[in-house]
């Protein structure tokens, strides 16, 4: 009797078997154990010796008390990267069909078929290993397709090799990440009991604090400005849409001049008008408006000053705080 241990993927199994047994009767064994079909399974093993299905234990150098590494899949592992990797394929298909086809221009100036593949998420992926990768998967495809980042996108001239995804459990300070001004951009788009997904308006507001950093790598006065213009032009973006504009020119910045004042009052219409305020006894129209606008300024800023802390950009990600999310 030959006493061995089989080690797959983080469980040991312990065998005790005749050296007269033909590996055929192995591979057999192995799969009652772990689910993994004999054509897939690959066995490594110290002072391994060439051996067929018939070989016994014995002549393929099994020896009492050594440990054996096996490498394979099972079939539903197989055919569930199978599938993610048709349906990325076929997503894939469609895109590029799609830019093949005229595209209707939103701006009078309008962006060449050449702009949008090039400053675009050229890749987009989720984390296989976590629940329901086809969910983060559409959520995911739903940013990297967003009208509005796109727009700013190619404004800007924005191009990032790859849009993922965070684990909560994995790197518990962090809300996004951006490695190498744009390589790979990261975003925390599940809740930390991983029982749902975050608000798609604030998985996108961090996504724009990233973009900000394929410019500006520090949470400096360049980078806050710019950060703060692109989440102006997603706002005028679809404003314009919603009301049918095709010239997207801020009335408030005719000649093309930053003024965060302007974003900051555009941004207060949308996320808090005076509609929307309960008034004050005696107030008037214009204390109301003046009230909710640095109400909503107030909230703002302290929005961005949470993103800073919960950006991984610029950071040793593996000393964030535990105890709250972060971004960069």
């Amino acid at each position: 009797m030959l006493f061995f241990t089989v080690s797959h993927r983080g469980h040991a199994y312990s065998l005790e078997l005749p050296a007269s047994t033909t590996l055929t009767a192995l591979h057999a064994q192995l799969e009652e154990l772990t689910s993994v079909p004999p054509s897939m399974q690959k066995l490594l093993w110290k002072g391994k010796k060439a051996a067929n299905d018939d070989t016994t234990l014995q002549q393929a150098g099994f020896k009492d008390g050594m440990k054996i590494q096996m490498l394979g899949s099972t079939p539903d592992e197989v055919s569930g990267i199978k599938a993610v990797e048709d349906e990325r394929a076929k997503r894939d298909r469609i895109m590029h069909e799609r830019t093949l086809k005229p595209q209707a221009k939103l701006r009078s100036t309008g962006s060449s078929s050449s702009s949008a593949l090039q400053y675009r998420f050229h890749n987009v992926a989720p984390l296989l290993h976590l629940p329901e990768p086809d969910s983060a998967q559409a959520m995911l495809d739903k940013l990297a397709n967003d009208p509005a980042i796109l727009h700013v996108m190619q404004k800007h001239k924005f191009s990032v090799g790859l849009l993922t995804e965070l684990a909560p459990h994995e790197q518990p300070g962090l809300l996004g990440l951006n490695e190498n001004a744009g390589q790979k951009i990261k975003l925390r788009i599940r809740t930390n009991r991983y029982d749902g997904f975050r608000l798609y308006s604030e998985i996108r507001r961090v996504l724009c604090h990233e973009l900000t950093h394929n410019v500006w790598g520090d949470h400096d006065e360049n980078f806050k400005e710019l950060n703060s213009k692109l989440n102006r032009e997603v706002t005028e973006f679809e404003r314009a849409r919603a009301t049918g504009t095709h010239y997207l020119t801020s009335s408030a910045d005719p000649h093309g001049i930053y003024q965060p004042a302007s974003e900051l009052e555009a941004q207060a219409y949308v996320l808090g008008g005076s509609s929307q305020s309960t008034p004050v006894v005696g107030e008037s129209r214009e204390a109301m408006r003046r009230r909710v606008l640095e109400a909503t300024m107030n909230r703002l800023r302290k929005e961005e000053e949470e993103l800073e802390l919960s950006c991984g950009t610029g950071k040793d990600v593996s000393t964030s705080n535990p105890d709250g999310p972060s971004t960069s």
